[in-house]
């Protein structure tokens, strides 16, 4: 299995690139903003403190529970997820490798101390009493839609040991993934008898290799997703519909 944002939209957590938020663009904070600038670091963190409460309380979907029911049955030998909402370990997914690792840890780039983000969300609070009851619209990631002009004055967290620089332990746009973290998305695609990708757009290169390893091993590929992606011409079975609806009765069929 590889799946994308596309499975977790229907626990109202938005994608990037689905038929509702394709035609509007956003910019996503990149790594190198974030670790060469204060104010990139203040302005993700002041629209985290709002986003993050929403990703927190989402509950796995149909689709989620279907393939964790796959995977206790022998039907699944793995599982790929470009998400880091952990909604498939919620569901009772256990063998899933996290290409772009999860929301729910901040590790220090300075001495690399990992902490639970509930933790971090409940300093960040504090420190900021001007955002309590704040809101805002939801955005891809744990992101929210928050204006600029609200961030005068925000503190971001430090790190607790070392008052270091804290990042969420996931893979930000122009940041690389880690090696051995690809390595074991291609041992499960080296082992398998065939490849079913469910909600990601392919749009970029981290998803995608697993498909093209999996073409050139000649397996057989099954897509499914709201839109075109990358992937299609290499698929065997190409299924444009909600996985929500897909998974249960492929679940039900085996």
């Amino acid at each position: 299995m590889l799946t994308g944002a596309g499975i977790s939209t229907e626990s109202g957590i938005p994608d990037y690139r689905g038929p509702e938020t394709r035609r509007r663009a956003r910019n996503p904070i990149r790594f190198r903003d974030y670790v060469g600038s204060s104010a990139g670091r203040a302005r993700y963190w002041a629209r985290s403190l709002l986003g993050w409460p929403l990703v927190s309380r989402a509950q796995p979907n149909a689709g989620h529970a279907a393939l964790a029911d796959l995977e206790r049955r022998g039907r699944i030998s793995g599982l790929i997820t470009q998400n880091v909402d952990r909604l498939h370990h919620a569901a009772g997914s256990r063998g899933v490798v996290e290409l772009h690792g999860a929301l729910a840890e901040v590790k220090c780039l300075d001495c690399g101390l990992l902490e639970p983000r509930d933790a971090v969300q409940r300093r960040m609070e504090e420190a900021n009493p001007a955002f309590q009851g704040a809101v805002a619209p939801l955005a891809p990631d744990g992101d929210s839609d928050l204006g600029d002009e609200r961030l005068a004055g925000f503190r971001a967290p430090s790190c607790l040991s070392c008052g270091g620089t804290l990042k969420p332990n996931v893979v930000f746009f122009g940041e690389s993934v880690a090696k051995d973290v690809v390595d074991a998305g291609y041992a499960l695609v080296d082992r398998a008898e065939a490849l079913l990708v469910v909600g990601s757009s392919l749009a970029v290169f981290s998803g995608l290799r697993f498909v093209r390893r999996a073409h050139e091993r000649r397996l057989p590929i099954a897509i499914v997703n709201l839109g075109e992606t990358r992937g299609d011409a290499l698929a065997t079975v190409r299924i444009d519909e909600r996985s929500g609806i897909v998974l249960p009765a492929l679940s039900a069929a085996l």
